[in-house]
């Protein structure tokens, strides 16, 4: 158990480094941090922070900087979090209220965590490997070309334009439709694959040519949500700190 002044010191030496680059050493500490002890005692106390191996020393006779534990447990349990205001908190829901499905949610919850930190943000998508189909759909555009749809039960939306070369009955199009949904809906994304090929192997006639240029790119859709994904926004903050 590490004593709670050496976590305060632990606190400071991130606030400082993140803010100058710069080992931090305990006359430092001292002359900017109202401890009310010694540089003697904060050297102690960051001897205990080593052993601990929460900071370390990049040079011999240097100060100490964080290590990645020390970060750790000052995102954990060190920081402390501004609570939002009224207005932020309204801000933020009319901001995420404008969003119609995961992507565009997730795309605006970047940008915003980036206005409201002036940092760089990153969100990763949210893990897919267990994500189930809620619908797929079939929407005629013209004579030639068909929009395909996946819908997944977390709320993603993959779609996708496919050329039909010899064009489509309207009646093939509504029939292969309800067989997908009929076979998939509520599947696991992982059991998608199998189960198209089947089903395009089944049929016969006009809609079996539809079902063989409809499946691989239903299954492509589905790759692309197993696929994990990163956002980012507010890189151009990067350029404003270094100013």
């Amino acid at each position: 158990m590490i004593p709670d002044r050496p976590l305060e010191v632990l606190k400071a030496i991130v606030r400082d480094y993140i803010a100058s680059k710069e080992p931090v050493g305990s006359k430092s500490l001292v002359e900017r941090h109202s401890f009310g002890v010694s540089a003697a005692t904060i050297r102690n106390d960051m001897a205990i922070l080593e052993e601990e191996e929460l900071i370390v020393a990049p040079h011999t006779s240097s100060g100490r900087v964080p290590t990645d534990k020390g970060y750790r447990m000052f995102v954990d349990q060190l920081s402390e979090v501004k609570p939002l205001s009224a207005a932020e908190k309204v801000a933020i829901e009319g901001f995420l209220s404008k969003s119609s499905d995961l992507d565009e949610t997730l795309s605006q919850t970047v940008r915003l965590l980036s206005q409201l930190t002036n940092q760089v943000a990153l969100v990763q998508y949210p893990s897919l490997g267990r994500a189930s189909v809620r619908h797929i759909e079939i929407i005629s555009i013209d004579e030639k070309r068909l929009l395909l749809m996946l819908i997944t039960d977390s709320g993603r939306i993959q779609q996708h334009v496919l050329e039909i070369p010899g064009g489509y009955e309207s009646g093939d199009v509504e029939k292969l439709r309800n067989m997908l949904n009929e076979s998939l809906t509520g599947k696991g994304l992982a059991e998608v694959s199998a189960i198209a090929k089947t089903i395009a192997q089944k049929v016969t006639g006009k809609i079996k040519l539809l079902a063989e240029r409809v499946t691989p790119e239903l299954l492509a859709l589905v790759d692309a949500n197993s696929q994990e994904k990163i956002l980012l926004a507010g890189t151009s903050n990067l350029a404003r700190r270094e100013d």
